[in-house]
């Protein structure tokens, strides 16, 4: 079920304080991988990403409606969310920017599903494409988790528009 409520009355505040008001929120980065019909491999840096459920295992993240990427992870039945660890910076920024082949050069194992799990990430969730929710200028992936596995280790967070490496595992 889907409910929507009356759109607020009015906004004090602009784009630009909005976007540096959600950079105060220090979020995980994940790279989120799939496949292509021509079986390329498809990936991008997310960090928008989060738990919804633990029965069934559902998480959730969104990616933009000008994405390219939008039609091949809206149409495919799978994807597998690769949490970043702290050391982990170098991908972040590869598969945040336009490049031919994301993957050349790097390591990584296939999932179950013939999916990329990178190589030294810190946790993975290899998810059934269960629902997506057109809001804003986005769409809400809800994926159900199939298989995940955890290697724990510091974290890379982006804060302040930037990759922040923590300290702890």
């Amino acid at each position: 079920m889907h409910i929507r409520s009356p759109r607020a009355l009015s906004r004090e505040f602009d784009a630009i304080q909005f976007r540096q008001a959600l950079s105060q929120f220090a979020t995980g980065v994940t790279i989120i991988t799939t496949r292509l019909e021509n079986g390329s491999f498809l990936g991008l840096t997310a960090s928008s990403f989060n738990s919804v459920s633990l029965e069934p295992p559902l998480v959730l993240w969104s990616l933009a409606n000008a994405s390219s990427s939008l039609d091949a992870f809206s149409g495919n039945s799978h994807y597998v969310i690769n949490v970043l660890g702290a050391e982990q910076v170098a991908l972040a920024e590869r598969f945040g920017r336009r490049r031919t082949n994301k993957f050349e050069g790097i390591d990584y194992q296939l999932s179950r599903t013939g999916l990329p799990i990178l190589t030294g990430a810190a946790a993975w969730f290899e998810c059934h494409n269960r629902s997506r929710y057109p809001e804003g200028d986005h769409v809400i992936f809800v994926g159900e988790v199939e298989h995940c596995e955890v290697h724990p280790q510091a974290g890379l967070v982006f804060h302040d528009g930037k990759f922040v490496k923590t300290t702890g595992a």
